[in-house]
């Protein structure tokens, strides 16, 4: 009896046609979304209007005017998966912690002035409140990316956002500690909802929670919102030195490394949109639109700073610095 031999694929269909063993990366990440099968049915549920989220997803995914016919194609430029991600952040967590230790015992908090107290309790403590929007922002970016790849990196981001927002808040409770008649950890809600210094970033990402396309979501987070707040935190880090706080600025340059990730996967995926010549000119409109709202945010931001003119141009001009190199500034 003859017995025939049935050749298998050896990988996943989608990526057989790569002539090559597909990376750990694309294995875990490529074509893992049910929600891009089917246009009028993108959860696979009744198809839209009888199911809300089906007509929702329609409106702000596939009818997007940004466009490509396959964003299943973009690649992360870092490759990160799940496993690597958690590895690295897990020594950035143990080297935040030796951070934090060394400083306690070094009795950091208590050595600093007054003035510098006060402007920590009303510029860097609320900070919390701002984290969680740009958690939140990345969180609805991971809902509707239309690409799987697009949702893990913006995953990664969300979780990001999460780690910087717990160490806000244990930052807080350190400076409560150390300085109970302050009010550290009671007033920061006030702060954030009623000090001028907060009301343009507070306006920024509750404009920026509602802009439901995702592809302006994209554009206004991640190329305009989040790289406003990261600047003004890079700055107020440096400020912090002159001030002796070099735990603060140690803190903002590793929260920066987060952030460089972020835009370097968003700067690849500008790099891919643009392969498709019509998505340049709707990028730059939406930069366009969002912007003034991001530098006037700064504005406010860095100006209960003392000399803080040079810093607020600087992070204007760093932004600006960042749409130049996506080829996004008119």
């Amino acid at each position: 009896m003859m017995v025939t031999k049935i050749e298998g694929l050896r990988t996943w269909s989608a990526l057989a046609k790569n002539k090559r063993r597909p990376s750990e990366y694309e294995i875990v990440t490529t074509n893992l979304q049910t929600r891009t099968r089917h246009r009028k049915q993108a959860y696979e549920l009744s198809p839209a209007p009888l199911v809300q989220m089906n007509e929702w997803y329609k409106k702000n995914v596939f009818d997007s005017p940004l466009e490509h016919d396959d964003w299943e194609n973009y690649r992360d430029p870092d490759e990160l998966v799940y496993r690597f991600y958690t590895l690295n952040q897990d020594a950035q967590e143990q080297y935040v912690d030796g951070l934090l230790d060394e400083h306690d015992e070094l009795g950091h908090d208590a050595g600093l002035e007054g003035e510098w107290l006060a402007i920590l309790q009303r510029l860097y403590t609320p900070r919390r409140y701002l984290q969680s929007a740009l958690q939140m922002c990345a969180a609805y970016l991971v809902q509707t990316a239309p690409a799987s790849t697009i949702t893990v990196c913006a995953g990664f981001q969300d979780a990001d956002e999460f780690r910087w927002l717990s160490r806000v808040a244990y930052r807080t409770s350190e400076l409560a500690n150390a300085h109970p008649d302050r009010g550290y950890g009671d007033t920061e809600r006030d702060s954030w909802e009623m000090d001028p210094a907060w009301q343009g970033f507070r306006e920024l990402f509750e404009k920026v929670l509602v802009a439901y396309d995702w592809g302006e979501q994209f554009v206004a987070l991640n190329l305009v919102a989040k790289p406003a707040a990261d600047e003004s935190l890079r700055l107020f880090g440096a400020t912090g030195r002159r001030y002796g706080d070099a735990l603060l600025s140690l803190l903002a340059d590793n929260q920066m490394r987060d952030s460089d990730r972020s835009r370097r996967w968003s700067a690849a995926l500008v790099d891919f949109a643009l392969t498709k010549s019509s998505n340049r000119d709707v990028m730059v409109q939406w930069i366009e639109k969002w912007k003034p709202l991001a530098i006037q945010a700064i504005n406010a931001y860095m100006e209960p700073i003392p000399d803080n003119e040079e810093a607020t141009k600087a992070s204007i001009k760093n932004l600006e610095a960042f749409h130049r190199s996506l080829g996004l500034l008119r």
